[in-house]
C-alpha cells in the first residue's frame, strides 16, 4: 500500500481579471454580442478593483456572428478593432471600438473570466481560445453580486475553473 503524502494546502492567492457584458453599466444585462460595453475588474478575495471600460460603436447585425456589413454609413466598416476603447468612467465616454466580433474578441485579451447573459457557441470557442473561460448567468445581475459571489469563491477552495483562471492569470505578465 503506498503511503500517503499530505500536502501542504495554501489559500489561492492572487488577481484574476474579469470582464461583464453591460448595457447601463450597473448590472451583467446582456449578452456578448448585444452588449454596449464590456467593464473589466481586477479581482482577489478581498478586493475587486475597476480597470477598464470597453464601448461599442452599435451592436452587430444578425445572428451569424459577423459584423453584420448593413447599417454602417460611416464608410469606415468594421476596420476600426483591436481594443481601441479606454475608461468610460473618467468623465468623457470612451471612445468606441468596432462592432464586429473580431473586435469583441479582441477586447478580451488579457482577461481571464468572461461574465454574460449569453454567447452563441462559436463565439464561446473563440473566447475559449484566447483562454478566457466563459459564465453564463441564467438572468441580469448587478455588478456587485457578480464580484462579490467571485470573492467569496477566491477565499474558500475555489471550482476547478476559478483555479485554472487564477493560474493563467498568475502565469501572464502584468500589463499596465
Amino acid at each position: 500500500m503506498p503511503d500517503l503524502v499530505q500536502r501542504d494546502i495554501q489559500p489561492i492567492t492572487g488577481h484574476v481579471k474579469v470582464a461583464l457584458t453591460t448595457n447601463d453599466l450597473t448590472q451583467v444585462d446582456a449578452d456578448f454580442l448585444t452588449a454596449r460595453q464590456f467593464v473589466f475588474y481586477s479581482v482577489s478575495s478581498e478586493t475587486a478593483d475597476f480597470l477598464d471600460c470597453v464601448q461599442f460603436k452599435d451592436r452587430p447585425r444578425g445572428s451569424g456572428g459577423g459584423g453584420g456589413g448593413t447599417g454602417d454609413d460611416s464608410g469606415e466598416g468594421n476596420s476600426e478593432k483591436k481594443g481601441g476603447g479606454r475608461c468610460c468612467a473618467a468623465g468623457a465616454p470612451a471612445p468606441a471600438v468596432g462592432n464586429s466580433i473580431d473586435a469583441r474578441i479582441e477586447a478580451l485579451r488579457g482577461t481571464s473570466v468572461l461574465f454574460t447573459l449569453g454567447m452563441s457557441d462559436p463565439q464561446a470557442v473563440r473566447v475559449a481560445d484566447l483562454g478566457v473561460f466563459p459564465v453564463k448567468l441564467a438572468g441580469p445581475r448587478a455588478t456587485y453580486e457578480v464580484l462579490d459571489r467571485l470573492q467569496e469563491m477566491l477565499q474558500g477552495s475555489p471550482p476547478l475553473w476559478l483555479r485554472r483562471a487564477l493560474r493563467v492569470a498568475d502565469a501572464a505578465p502584468a500589463a499596465v
